[in-house]
């Protein structure tokens, strides 16, 4: 290795921040609008976006910066964990024609899926094949700043955070023509959810190989959540209870990813990962929500209609003042007092939802 990479590649772990607090060098984030830190903003024709009020009414500068929350959403508080700055989007970096990749980079976009055709609905998004394909570009970068050596080093210490799925399940589940068996989606396909399902586990195995491929060993796999009881689901059915068969679907698919997640580390050398069982936590919280310091599982804080879930989160919409007593913010996104809770067990949690290990666990091994 040069000087001249020798020196960029010490600016990752000093200039940067890093230091007994820092604990990688850096994280780079692949998902939804679950983690989405405002790529979406920079998406002409999206419909998925939350670059205007009431959302962000309780980030730092209280105002949208593009997460689909009252205030910080998961990927800060991981990065907050991880003694990092949040990682920025990739498209304000092409943007302002940055290359400072080092520090790691979010891909996550709202409204995307496993498959390239989820976000269909909401004209445009970046769903996870296009998201490795930036990062793709990104390795290349950081080769060109750090050379081979230095950006496999990096690389190889790094957080790869992975939070998808959910809108593939609940885009299969959008019609209240779905039936029972969960199959159709509003006449739209002939797909059933087993098919759908088996093809998500078999999709997001070749992506995380891919990211492998890449140079990514260290994964935070987050599960997809109880999306059954979100309020746009609670909505929609006269009891107002969850829909229990998509419910039934998201574990489906869990227990398909932790399969594959086993498989992986044991055939390809230096795959670590936790995975964290978002569906249990998410249950916890709605079944005893007093044990975590919540009031309202079912309706959003911000919407309009039933549940506050036929209207959107926009500027017409009515917002609640108790926000960190909801679990949800909208009709689909939780509140930032759930995304910090959620963190908080991924990273420290026991076994009953982080496996094999927790993330601080992860990182030290």
């Amino acid at each position: 290795m040069g000087i001249v990479s020798l020196l960029l590649l010490l600016m990752v772990f000093e200039s940067t921040g890093t230091s007994t607090a820092q604990m990688v060098p850096a994280m780079f984030v692949f998902g939804d609008s679950l983690v989405d830190v405002g790529n979406n903003n920079y998406l002409e024709i999206s419909l998925a976006k939350a670059n205007f009020p009431h959302n962000g009414i309780d980030f730092p500068s209280h105002r949208p910066t593009g997460r689909f929350s009252n205030g910080k959403n998961s990927a800060d508080f991981l990065a907050e964990k991880l003694g990092l700055p949040s990682s920025p989007p990739y498209l304000s970096l092409v943007h302002n024609k940055s290359t400072n990749f080092l520090a790691g980079v979010s891909f996550a976009s709202g409204g995307a899926g496993i498959f390239n055709g989820t976000a269909q609905i909401f004209g445009q998004s970046i769903p996870m094949t296009k998201q490795i394909d930036y990062f793709a570009a990104v390795r290349e970068e950081m080769v060109e700043q750090l050379g081979e050596t230095g950006a496999e080093k990096v690389l190889s210490t790094a957080l790869f955070a992975v939070v998808i799925g959910s809108n593939d399940i609940l885009g299969h589940f959008s019609s209240d023509s779905n039936s029972s068996s969960g199959s159709g989606s509003g006449g739209a396909t002939t797909t059933t959810a087993e098919q759908m399902v088996s093809s998500m586990i078999v999709t997001i195995e070749q992506q995380l190989k891919r990211i492998y491929d890449l140079g990514g060993r260290k994964y935070a796999m987050i599960g997809v959540g109880a999306v059954g009881c979100c309020p746009t689901q609670r909505a929609r059915s006269q009891t107002m209870e969850c829909n229990a068969v998509a419910n039934h679907w998201a574990t489906e698919y869990n227990r398909g990813l932790v399969l594959v997640l086993e498989q992986l580390s044991s055939e390809l050398h230096g795959f670590v990962y936790s995975y964290f069982d978002t569906y249990t936590a998410f249950s916890n919280f709605i079944q005893n929500p007093s044990n975590y310091g919540f009031k309202e599982v079912k309706a959003a804080c911000c919407g309009l209609g039933t549940l506050k879930a036929q209207v959107a989160c926009l500027p017409i919409s009515s917002y609640c003042s108790n926000r960190s007593d909801h679990v949800f913010w909208d009709l689909f996104h939780p509140t930032e007092a759930a995304s910090r809770l959620f963190v908080g067990m991924a990273f420290d949690g026991s076994g009953q939802f982080a496996s094999p290990v927790n993330l601080r666990q992860l990182i030290a091994a």
